[in-house]
């Protein structure tokens, strides 16, 4: 297939294994990469030193060396509230990283580094509102974060997001996000007017996701009904999978903490706690062994039923998506 997406960054496949907190990994993105697609992951997920050096230097030497047509890229978060945010910038542009994902922030410095040297920039946008900053600051495209995403989930349902930026910017590529589990799903996105599509809660529930097995269980047997937004993570609201955790936790921020999240004077150091305390807690509840569960997900949990490896979940998306463009093809006869 080919579309902006695909003739941007090089790939077989018009799809980005979105960047996944505690769950993207290396294995994980070779896997993308060896089988067409982009894989990313956030680069907070490597925070002690030199390790994010390491892995971007492993990535670069498999993408040099291998024979294949994916490729990866890293998801900055660009708010006050990352305080390694200019550190892994710095690493980021040292090694090249073929492209970004911007969240939560200014992404202008991003833009700027990545096009000293020719990398390309994609920004989370989750309205008009937001897109249009980005596109002043000269974004090489939008992912556009509709409900029924995992993580930071957007308000506005991808029918309404897609065509609406479309019509704003009809000169930048579109990158939909949230609620994507299948071909099917795909090509919706694609007759919409979008490039292509991130998806990651699909690919948790995959052999080489390192998240234990009651993560993985937990998406095959949730559904949609069973995922909630919740803002006492990291202070913006998060797609998370409501069980006896969340229960404990709560939903919604207490007064002490809304007052504090919007006081002139404490937000930025209270934002940035409740960031650190909230990526701690998603932490040390992903891995193995954990025995409380955080589960960050999206509504497409629906319809996933089975846990695969990464290049068959692949291929099967690319079976269904020819297998309905097919079916769509003989309702015009």
């Amino acid at each position: 297939m080919k579309t902006f997406l695909t003739e941007t960054l090089g790939i077989d496949f018009p799809l980005i294994m979105a960047p996944m907190h505690y769950v993207s990994n290396v294995q994980m993105v070779k896997e993308a990469m060896k089988n067409g697609i982009a894989g990313t992951f956030p680069s907070l997920n490597y925070r002690k030193d030199g390790e994010l050096e390491s892995v971007l230097d492993e990535l670069n030497n498999f993408k040099a060396t291998q024979n294949f047509s994916g490729t990866y890229g890293i998801n900055l978060i660009v708010g006050k509230s990352n305080p390694l945010y200019e550190k892994h910038l710095k690493i980021c542009v040292e090694k090249k990283v073929p492209f970004y994902i911007t969240s939560l922030g200014n992404p202008k410095q991003v833009i700027e580094a990545a096009h000293s040297y020719g990398a390309k920039v994609l920004s989370d946008v989750t309205n008009l509102k937001h897109a249009q900053k980005a596109f002043e600051m000269k974004t090489d495209g939008f992912i556009a974060v509709g409900q029924g995403a995992g993580g930071h989930a957007g308000p506005y349902p991808l029918h309404l997001l897609i065509p609406s930026l479309r019509r704003e910017f009809p000169n930048l590529p579109i990158i939909a996000a949230g609620g994507i589990s299948t071909g099917e799903g795909i090509l919706s996105m694609l007759t919409l007017g979008a490039s292509g599509v991130s998806m990651g809660t699909r690919f948790i529930s995959s052999l080489e996701c390192a998240v234990s097995q009651e993560y993985k269980d937990g998406i095959v047997n949730a559904s949609m009904e069973d995922v909630i937004l919740t803002d006492r993570l990291t202070g913006t609201p998060s797609a998370v999978i409501y069980n006896d955790f969340i229960k404990k936790l709560g939903v919604k921020q207490g007064f002490f903490e809304r007052t504090l999240s919007n006081n002139k004077w404490t937000k930025k150091y209270f934002k940035m706690y409740i960031q650190i305390r909230g990526m701690k807690w998603l932490e040390g509840k992903v891995i193995p062994g954990s025995k409380d569960s955080l589960w960050m997900a999206g509504q497409s949990v629906e319809l996933i039923k089975e846990i695969k490896p990464i290049a068959q979940i692949i291929n099967d998306l690319k079976k269904e998506l020819n297998h309905s463009y097919q079916k769509l093809l003989q309702l015009n006869g």
